[in-house]
């Protein structure tokens, strides 16, 4: 169906709104792109990833960042995570001279208060506290993770949690879903994780459970795709998945996704977007472990619950164009 078609399915289906009218707008510039992409290159299901080029980029950034990352410079350990996370991924493995470099820069970052700070002298923070943890996590080195200082980590995180089972990020901080599920994961990874740290939390996550089926960043917030899988990782490290209606969150899952573009909406009537491709596309694991483990069902270990193909056409698209040009 062209955009022409599609303008005048709205027009006569449903009243016209910014929203479908940006929608189809959307829908017309994607197909603009794949059917240019079409005529150039001969799309395959399997695209090739270049890796020997992208360990290259990620070894020269634990070096050093060009100035325009210098925006970043209050996210510090997110980079580590990102860059070892991604070598990870990739197969590649650091020397352990680096890893310890890597480990005394984190160990800088370590607030005397407990818990990691996104550069030297800030406030420690949960966001960048799940990030340096990770980060550690990621050097395969037993060296590394003994500059965490699981005591006062313990007491930061307890600092951090409320009564009714929320987590602010940091002191006199916002509070949302995040820091429940950086708190988990933190605790998890560290060996600090108990029962009496994260009382309550299960019950605060399923309360930002929507009339949708997702999660909002707390209760009475609209359903999100960020929030979501972060509610439901955290779920799921607590042990307390049977608090909430997951038939209601796959049926809001599943229809996130774009039927025309391939990629995923972040929220109900929201454009398709890379970003939110990936958060609620990490739902659909956590789903299918649910639903196999909790729930016994027998499911095929090589597909997710949602199109994959229109997926990867989408992502060929998108990155084969700019190579063409």
């Amino acid at each position: 169906i062209n955009g022409r078609v599609r303008k005048q399915w709205y027009q006569r289906r449903v009243r016209e709104t910014i929203t479908s009218e940006e929608q189809t707008a959307v829908e017309e510039s994607v197909e603009h792109i794949y059917s240019a992409c079409q005529g150039r290159t001969r799309l395959k299901e399997t695209f090739p990833l270049h890796k020997v080029r992208h360990i290259s980029y990620l070894r020269k950034g634990l070096l050093k960042l060009s100035e325009n990352f210098e925006c970043l410079d209050a996210s510090r350990p997110w980079l580590c995570y990102w860059i070892l996370h991604s070598l990870n991924l990739l197969g590649d493995q650091i020397p352990q001279e680096q890893q310890l470099r890597i480990s005394e820069f984190l160990k800088s970052v370590q607030a005397d208060t407990g818990g990691f700070c996104g550069n030297i002298g800030h406030l420690p923070h949960l966001a960048t506290t799940y990030a340096a943890v990770s980060a550690l996590a990621s050097l395969d080195f037993e060296p590394c993770y003994d500059i965490i200082d699981t005591s006062k980590l313990n007491q930061f995180l307890q600092n951090m949690h409320n009564d009714d089972g929320s987590f602010t990020m940091h002191k006199d901080g916002e509070l949302d879903v995040r820091g429940a599920y950086c708190a988990a994961v933190v605790a998890h990874l560290s060996g600090i994780y108990s029962e009496e740290l994260f009382a309550n939390t299960g019950e605060w996550i399923a309360k930002c459970q929507t009339f949708e089926g997702g999660f909002g960043s707390r209760p009475g917030t609209e359903a999100h795709g960020g929030y979501t899988f972060c509610s439901l990782a955290a779920l799921i490290l607590l042990n307390k998945t049977h608090l909430i209606n997951k038939d209601q969150l796959l049926d809001w899952a599943v229809h996130r996704q774009m039927r025309f573009e391939g990629g995923f909406q972040g929220r109900t009537n929201k454009m398709v977007d890379g970003c939110y491709s990936f958060w609620q596309g990490g739902v659909f694991p956590l789903l299918h472990h649910i639903l196999k483990t909790d729930l016994k069902s027998n499911l095929d270990e090589k597909e997710w619950l949602f199109s994959q193909v229109p997926c990867k056409i989408t992502f060929c698209s998108a990155v084969s164009t700019p190579a063409e040009a």
